[in-house]
């Protein structure tokens, strides 16, 4: 875990002040049925306006080079303290519509919804636990 306080990605747990999902979308889990490693390529190397690793890191702690300049950082996916908080559905909620006062971009206008659940599934099966 980083401790610099420069730079605090990685941080374990990490508060967020994040606007939850209707609850009719919160209580959602499309994971089931989506493809971990379509979510994967997403994750790497097909989302715009900007691929997730390059702000959650390859390792998905938070710790992406882009991430070092956001503030609030990044959401660290292997924090089991923070993300056992969040629903798969409140995941594909903020993927879909951002996150306002963070760097969260929206990505509805260059994923569809199968596409959210794939990350979500890709994110969730690697470092949620």
């Amino acid at each position: 875990m980083i401790t610099s306080t420069s730079f605090s990605g990685g941080k374990c747990p990490q508060p967020r002040k994040t606007k939850a999902a209707p609850t009719s979308i919160a209580s959602l889990d499309n994971t089931s049925s989506a493809d971990v490693i379509k979510g994967k390529l997403i994750y790497e190397k097909k989302a715009k306006p900007i691929v997730c690793k390059k702000c959650h890191g390859l390792n998905g702690d938070g710790t992406g080079k882009l991430g070092k300049a956001l503030k609030p950082t990044p959401r660290n996916f292997t924090c089991s303290d923070t993300m056992k908080r969040v629903s798969a559905g409140q995941m594909f909620w903020v993927i879909k519509n951002g996150s306002s006062r963070t760097g969260m971009a929206a990505y509805k206008k260059s994923l569809n919804d199968n596409e959210i659940w794939d990350l979500v599934k890709y994110i969730r099966s690697t470092w949620v636990k």
